[in-house]
């Protein structure tokens, strides 16, 4: 959600900048913009697309060794050019780009309007720069110390970059709540929400910490504190080439994203499961295995996608671990009064570990004294940095909105966590425990199985791009897969769609189906089979139209869907990370034969950072 890139260096700014917020293009915008610093300083911002500030900033002049750039997420005011980020203060002395939100903003506002400064957008980033020049004019000091001093008035979640045009060999930056990541180059530096504009270029990065500013020039960084304290850099070397942000062959990201599920599942599991499949070694959560272990009960704490994921956990833990799981939007969590204990373990899932909302759930459990662990995607985000203990998946760079092996990566994880603190309880016994592991070493190729079958699966999209909605029935550790499924088609190719336990059918919207409704039906074969025969049976008897996902060699319910989609047999609670992929599948082509923007959906962004 809103992109920054920025460069301090001895290269041309320009075409770092731009090529960077392509980079970044995924993480959802809707106006562009970007401020070069030479002798003088050349601010160009539209709304629309990069492109579209590419052919703005054409016959212009885009000279400078030192600049940012912005894709904007609105947030406050409409999309619109004076809405579009750099702001510029009103004597033109501080430019400002700013991922994040200032919620006190109005307040702010009114006391600068009664010092006389008026102002061209409706954005609470231009109070910003105005309160930063107001404070530079009138204390009379240097611009490092005005933006800090801003900045301890300032209530909100900020990822700034600044320069100011009486000290043009610099750029400030600051972090609050939105990420920000430094490259370190040869006498050069970078600056981005994410490191994918930044790999080109360097591997060595310092992940920005909440209330540290960053002074700097090509030749120097300098890290402090707000309150002006001196910290040393921390310089990490980020895992991610190039490849991996590249589509390659494919048309989008989404569908190779989908392609590379064997691999980032079995990248998860990689060296956490023993050669012989009899032990899993999860060391990120060593520490923290007695508190897991004589748990109370486990909340799980996530949103979208990754909430969805949440709920598989919970059948899982409690099928094998034997704890009481509740699962809850962060979102909602942490504006409840909600009742946690120390004997309570807080289980937080985030593909980018910088998701606003579970990040505050996090930071309200710990002060409550529970044992948390983090599930995440990104190393060096804020979600590790947070918690006690945890597990990264080991995607890779998900570029597509919609996500796809993320969610397989997390489920994969929590598949493992079940699976280890089942046995350590004693609830699992050994023999079942090793033939759960096999299984699940099994999945990235019964998955590459599943990617074969995409032309059929895209011939059954075809059937059904033009439905106005639809619905999707799983039961048991089906159900959050029939959620999951509803989620892709809506954030993608705008169909409304919902996903319902199958047995809740009858509890409302069997009254939808009829012949124009596409049922989709999650039917593989498990201890309630028999019920979702009988779901589907419910559902050709008002004439919908059933899809059918079914374990191989199924005929029975072959024989009375209208279409079905085999996946390989396996355990039940192997099930979600086979028969999401058809529906991925569905999604997918359906969005792109209605002509939708499939890696970038309307309205959506990749990482929701702010609130």
């Amino acid at each position: 959600m809103c992109g920054i890139v920025a460069y301090v260096g001895g290269r041309t700014a320009y075409p770092i900048i731009v090529k960077g917020l392509q980079r970044l293009e995924y993480r959802g915008y809707d106006s562009a913009g970007l401020a070069l610093i030479n002798s003088e300083v050349n601010v160009y911002k539209c709304k629309g697309k990069v492109k579209d500030l590419e052919n703005h900033a054409k016959g212009k002049s885009i000279s400078g060794s030192i600049g940012m750039g912005h894709t904007r997420w609105a947030t406050h005011g409409e999309p619109s050019d004076n809405n579009a980020h750099p702001h510029v203060s009103q004597n033109g002395k501080f430019i400002v780009v700013h991922n994040g939100i200032i919620e006190n903003y109005s307040h702010l506002k009114k006391e600068l309007v009664s010092r006389g400064y008026t102002f061209q957008s409706e954005t609470d980033t231009e109070v910003l720069a105005n309160l930063i020049e107001n404070i530079y004019i009138n204390k009379e000091v240097n611009a490092e110390m005005a933006v800090r001093l801003a900045l301890t008035k300032v209530v909100g979640a900020y990822g700034l970059v600044i320069t100011c045009t009486d000290e043009k060999d610099q750029l400030i930056a600051a972090r609050k709540g939105s990420p920000l990541v430094i490259g370190v180059g040869d006498n050069e530096y970078f600056l981005a929400s994410d490191a994918t504009p930044i790999v080109e270029y360097t591997d060595q990065v310092i992940y920005m910490n909440d209330e540290e500013v960053a002074i700097i020039k090509k030749d120097k960084l300098t890290l402090k504190s707000i309150q002006n304290d001196a910290l040393k850099p921390k310089i990490q070397k980020v895992d991610l080439t190039i490849d991996e942000i590249d589509k390659g062959n494919f048309e989008h990201f989404m569908l190779k994203e989908i392609y590379e599920q064997p691999i980032s599942i079995e990248d998860t599991f990689r060296g956490r499961i023993a050669m012989d499949h009899s032990k899993i070694f999860l060391g990120g959560i060593s520490d923290v295995m007695p508190q897991l272990s004589q748990a109370r009960r486990i909340i799980i704490a996530a949103c979208g996608t990754s909430w969805h994921a949440g709920i598989v956990g919970e059948y899982l833990f409690e099928e094998f671990a034997r704890i009481p799981v509740e699962v809850e939007y962060a979102s909602e969590f942490r504006y409840r009064n909600p009742i946690i204990n120390e004997d309570d373990v807080i289980i937080a899932i985030s593909q980018s570990g910088e998701t606003a909302d579970t990040l505050a759930a996090i930071k309200m459990a710990k002060e409550h004294g529970a044992t948390i662990i983090g599930i995440c995607n990104v190393a060096g985000s804020s979600i590790p940095r947070e918690t006690h203990a945890g597990v990264y998946t080991h995607a890779g760079v998900e570029i597509g909105v919609a996500s796809t092996k993320a969610f397989t990566s997390q489920v994969t994880v929590l598949t493992m966590m079940a699976l280890l603190l089942g046995k350590t309880k004693g609830h699992l016994k050994d023999s079942v425990y090793k033939e759960l592991i096999n299984e699940l070493t099994q999945v990235p190729d019964k998955i590459r199985a599943i990617l074969k079958a995409e032309t059929d699966i895209k011939q059954i999209a075809d059937t059904y791009k033009d439905a106005n909605n639809a619905l999707y029935l799983g039961r048991g550790f089906l159900f959050p897969v029939a959620l999951e499924g509803a989620l892709k088609l809506k954030e993608i190719s705008y169909i409304h769609a919902e996903g319902y336990p199958a047995a809740e059918m009858k509890h409302g919207p069997i009254a939808l189906i009829d012949e124009n409704m596409p049922v989709f039906v999650l039917a593989t074969k498990d201890k309630s089979y028999e019920k979702i025969v009988s779901n589907i049976q419910e559902v050709k008897a008002r004439n919908g139209k059933v899809i059918a996902i079914v374990t191989e060699g199924d005929e029975v319910i072959k024989k009375m869907a209208d279409h079905v989609i085999e996946v390989p047999d396996c355990h039940e609670a192997i099930a979600p990370l086979l028969t999401c992929v058809p529906l991925q599948f569905i999604s997918y082509h359906i969005a792109v034969m209605r002509g939708c923007n499939v890696d970038q959906p309307r309205n959506l962004a990749k990482s929701v950072t702010v609130e």
